[in-house]
């Protein structure tokens, strides 16, 4: 009987991945053409069918990339950082649609008492965007005092995440690193913890992702890798700008793994970090077709039929991320990579559209 069903689910992967070769034939090509330099990891069904390692995590001494390898992961920390959020809620400790002054008495901020939860997790909060105006130009004459001076959370939230409201809160989706950090803060003012220690509570620890954690200057980690971005002007990779990786926060300073990524991503949607209510709001398409944390596309075609896509990028410089996830096939494609010389949402859809019938 052992034997019957095992065969039964080999010959189920068979058919199911005949397009696997297809999909690994495309990421070749991309990767040769690109110089991408990254691990790539992809799912079916929760269980690995292909990862692969290219180009070097450290150029200087050639150290190649390898499935161990550590990256930053940027804004996929945003989906951890509500994952986190959505916990205590389910705990009763916060409530979505409450204000920020709710749990945060003695921030300053306009949107202290205009702004809710839900609308800081799917970035409709009309804050000021802590991140506008900055272009390559500006950063090379002027710098990015946000992330290139040394702040601690607490100072991070009252110099960029309390600034003016520009709009109505709820109105205009806008991708705002500050309302993650305000995020961050509440997490800690609820639990009575910093970020991290809840992070590590709640997610790392019990799920056994051992190889993530916070990223920041102080520490020196194992493994990671170092991050380079292309340079239009000079046609070739440079190394990143020094920035304090630490400011980056909730919205953006994690590192991990593929396999990490993969343990995170199999508990969310498997639903073993939220309950199936909870996931419903996290993954309710709302303006600009962003959910709680994650991009959610409804009816996404890939090859004729319709799909539901949860997608979260990550984007620092050369550190470039990608966690995308086809509901109903339950497929799954980890990106990670420390050069930003590929288009991960090019990249990732089409992997997709050779991977998924």
């Amino acid at each position: 009987m052992k034997r019957y069903l095992l065969a039964a689910w080999l010959l189920c992967s068979v058919e199911a991945y005949a397009q696997l070769p297809v999909a690994a034939s495309y990421i070749d090509s991309i990767t040769e053409k690109g110089h991408f330099n990254g691990t790539i990891l992809l799912e079916n069904e929760f269980s690995p069918v292909y990862r692969k390692s290219f180009g070097l995590a450290n150029m200087a001494f050639n150290i190649p990339n390898t499935a161990n390898t550590k990256y930053k992961i940027a804004s996929i920390t945003k989906a951890f950082t509500a994952v986190l959020v959505l916990q205590l809620y389910e705990r009763g400790l916060i409530r979505l649609d409450t204000s920020i002054s709710t749990y945060l008495p003695d921030y300053k901020g306009p949107a202290a008492r205009q702004v809710t939860i839900r609308q800081l997790l799917n970035m409709t909060s009309g804050m000021k965007n802590m991140d506008a105006g900055i272009t390559l130009e500006s950063v090379l004459k002027n710098g990015m005092p946000q992330y290139q001076l040394p702040h601690s959370n607490r100072e991070m939230l009252t110099l960029y995440a309390s600034d003016s409201l520009l709009r109505s809160p709820g109105r205009q989706f806008d991708y705002n690193n500050a309302d993650y950090i305000v995020l961050g803060q509440l997490i800690e003012a609820v639990t009575r913890k910093t970020f991290e220690e809840q992070l590590h509570s709640a997610i790392l620890q019990p799920l056994g992702m051992q190889e993530s954690g916070m990223a920041s200057q102080e520490k020196i980690i194992d493994n990671l890798a170092d991050t380079y971005f292309y340079r239009e002007d000079l046609k070739s990779l440079v190394n990143d700008l020094p920035a304090y990786i630490n400011n980056w926060y909730a919205a953006g300073a994690m590192y991990s793994t593929v396999n990490d990524i993969a343990k995170f991503s199999n508990a969310l949607f498997s639903g073993k970090l939220l309950q199936p209510a909870t996931m419903e709001q996290m993954f309710h398409s709302g303006l600009d077709e962003y959910g709680l944390g994650v991009w959610v596309y409804k009816k996404y075609a890939i090859n004729g039929h319709d799909y539901t896509i949860i997608k979260r990028p990550g984007s620092i410089m050369g550190a470039q991320a990608m966690l995308f996830h086809v509901l109903e096939a339950k497929t799954t494609i980890i990106i990670l990579s420390n050069t930003a010389n590929v288009d991960m949402d090019q990249f990732a859809a089409r992997i997709a559209d050779r991977l998924v019938k």
